[in-house]
């Protein structure tokens, strides 16, 4: 049986490419629900509207999803409600990009 945390331990392997660490320590996954069936589905959104990094995180999650043994279908869903702001990002992730990277990702 797939859980949850196994799908968020995947997809935190998926890196932001301009800040070079995993889309769930961003704060960039909003929701993961496994069924009864290893079915996935999730939404996320990435850091700005104009991300040119969009593609490449999409075609990354949806990599890492599939290679979980076991897992059914995918449906990941790129969201912009609620938008996200650096206030998603774990404590983790803040201390290692610090206030200055913060506030700049804000302001995207």
């Amino acid at each position: 049986m797939i859980t949850k945390e196994t799908v968020l331990d995947a997809l935190n392997q998926v890196e932001d490419p301009e800040l070079m660490m995993g889309i769930v320590d961003i704060g960039l996954v909003y929701e993961v629900n496994v069924d009864e069936e290893s079915n996935v589905a999730m939404t996320y959104s990435l850091t700005s509207m104009g991300c040119p990094a969009g593609p490449h995180i999409a075609a990354e999650i949806e990599r890492a999803l599939r290679e979980i043994p076991g897992v059914g279908t995918v449906k990941a869903e790129l969201v912009w409600a609620p938008p996200w702001t650096p206030e998603l990002m774990s404590e983790d992730a803040k201390f290692a990009l610090g206030d200055r990277k913060s506030t700049r990702l804000n302001s995207s």
